[in-house]
């Protein structure tokens, strides 16, 4: 696992409820896996709204990775296009820097299942703000 040691204890809440297990943290990438199992609509299918949760969740992670522990992100723009249903398993989500400039940075976020189909495809803007020198 690649994760910052000042990350240690960084955890949200409705990322526990979901049940995210983060693998690796650099300002130009995260990524992660979480169950479907308890994160599906009433349907049984992966719920669309939890992909963008963990988009939005990677992306930010990665982005407080580049402006660092006395920086802030704040998330400002979410696409997301959902491509295929989930039942079960594992989903597995890379967020990937498109740029980072100097008070943004856009991400590309896939989230693909166990046999590797993309599920999701996402995009996010995220404010940065960092620390005065």
């Amino acid at each position: 696992m690649d994760i910052p040691d000042w990350f240690s204890g960084l955890r949200s809440a409705l990322d526990e409820k979901l049940g995210v297990e983060l693998l690796e943290v650099t300002p130009t990438r995260a990524s992660c896996r979480v169950p479907v199992e308890g994160n599906t609509q009433p349907f049984g299918l992966w719920h669309g709204g939890a992909s963008c949760v963990i988009a939005e969740s990677l992306a930010s992670l990665a982005a407080a990775a580049e402006v660092g522990p006395d920086g802030s992100v704040t998330g400002v723009d979410i696409n997301a296009t959902h491509l295929r249903p989930a039942t079960s398993g594992w989903l597995h989500g890379v967020a990937t820097a498109i740029r980072i400039g100097g008070t943004l940075a856009t991400y590309d976020v896939s989230l693909t299942d166990e046999a590797g189909g993309q599920v999701c495809a996402a995009r996010i803007t995220v404010f940065l703000k960092r620390a005065t020198r």
